[in-house]
């Protein structure tokens, strides 16, 4: 159990970010003014409340929902009552220090008069848990911690894995270091992981696994870039674009620029990468810096071909494109609360608008690769056929160099990508 002198400033911040988040801010956008002189949570205690929260942010509304006779809640009252349902259902701390501090709290969030009322809610839970859980046992957001038409959708796509995807959707994301091989051999960094006491296993050609993640400051060899960070799935594009020494390569939407350097690592290409986002070029920059690797960097839109493009057809094209972000959304567990159903179509239409601009680039003969971290068809195959039935015979899909399927769901290792390999035939 953890010490309880903390707990009511914590649950003070957590129930101002969460608020603020319900509202429709982003949880990183939240959480990055952390130094201001009203936060003074530590950043390891704000994350656990705020994600745990939110991971679990279907079943607290629908408890406050059950004990709660108000129809109309104070926004920053329902926040905290989350965030002290997840610290009540989270083991870290004893019931009564948790019914108590979040009555503290009250009085730091300037909701004095809310004192009884919260009291009176987190007892009611305590005493009520069995017939609670009854009640909202039939609640699908509330038993699979996502919104109602995403759990529609992967029902329908994937009616034999759909319940597994959306219980790893909730779990804790792997991290998994990729090795430089021009700088380090992968048996070396995992003797050397296993020396610093992080255990690892092998995933794919470069992947080391790590049994539990750990502060990246702590990896031996990061900062003498001979490891990155970089989930497996995301691993698959290097591998999959087949790529060969001296090509012309292309990665469009190149942030953070983990593709990028992973495509440098494994071939001598002459590389472009294009991010429309200066500050995230300049992140690549550094990152480039840190293992050894050079490229050219544009800030531009990759898909207005005039402003940066000099003519010159590339051999191969990495389109990882922005999508719904759904297969990653353990990583920002607000995603999923924050997206609409509307979002999928929408990213649909822009992922096909640019897949028509980006083929222009490419030289007959030469491949693309169609990358997204999502799980909707609609974003995906929907789109990557449509294209090609577009183009008639002018482009060919073809089967993926490592031989696994174009779309992986998140699962304990990696999480959820699609990947599709595109011929330009004429």
């Amino acid at each position: 159990m953890k010490a309880s002198s903390a707990l009511a400033p914590a649950l003070r911040d957590t129930a101002r970010i969460l608020a603020r988040v319900a509202a429709g801010r982003s949880l990183a956008d939240e959480l990055g003014p952390m130094a201001g002189p009203d936060m003074e949570t530590p950043r390891a205690a704000l994350i656990d409340l705020t994600h745990g929260t939110l991971r679990r942010y279907g079943r607290v509304q629908a408890i406050v929902r059950v004990l709660s006779r108000q129809t109309r809640q104070d926004a920053l009252v329902e926040a905290l009552l989350w965030c002290s349902f997840y610290a009540l259902e989270s083991g870290r701390y004893a019931e009564y220090t948790v019914v108590d501090q979040a009555v503290r709290c009250c009085a730091l969030l300037e909701r004095w008069t809310a004192k009884s009322y919260v009291n009176a809610l987190l007892r009611g839970y305590l005493r009520e848990r069995g017939s609670i859980e009854a009640r909202i046992g039939s609640d699908p957001e509330a038993r699979y911690q996502h919104p109602g038409w995403w759990i529609d959708a992967l029902q329908a796509a994937y009616p034999h894995d759909w319940e597994e995807a959306l219980a790893q959707g909730n779990a804790h994301p792997p991290m998994c270091l990729r090795v430089n091989r021009r700088r380090a051999r992968l048996a070396d960094c995992q003797a050397q992981l296993a020396a610093a006491g992080m255990p690892s296993r092998r995933v794919g050609a470069d992947g080391l696994l790590l049994e539990r993640p750990v502060p990246v400051e702590r990896v031996p060899g990061f900062a003498e870039g001979r490891v990155s960070v970089q989930d497996a799935g995301a691993q698959r594009a290097a591998p999959c674009l087949d790529l060969a020494p001296g090509q012309r390569v292309l990665d469009a939407c190149a942030a953070p620029g983990g593709k990028a350097a992973h495509l440098l690592e494994t071939e001598d290409i002459a590389l472009t990468a294009v991010d429309a986002d200066a500050a995230r070029c300049a992140h690549i920059a550094r990152n480039l810096d840190r293992l050894g690797l050079a490229a050219t960097l544009r800030v531009d839109d990759a898909t207005r071909l005039a402003d940066w493009w000099d003519g010159v057809p590339f051999d191969r094209i990495l389109a990882d494109l922005p999508c719904t972000a759904s297969g990653v959304a353990r990583r920002h567990p607000d995603l999923k609360w924050l997206r609409r159903a509307s979002d999928v179509p929408a990213f649909a239409q822009r992922q096909a608008a640019m897949l028509d601009a980006l083929w222009r680039a490419l030289r007959p003969g030469g491949k693309l690769l169609y990358v997204t971290c999502s799980v909707f068809p609609q974003e995906n195959d929907a789109v990557v056929d449509a294209f090609v039935a577009r183009l008639g015979g002018g482009a060919l899909r073809l089967a993926l160099p490592d031989g696994a399927a174009a779309q992986w769901l998140p699962q304990a290792e990696h999480d959820g990508f699609f990947y599709a390999l595109i011929q330009r035939q004429a």
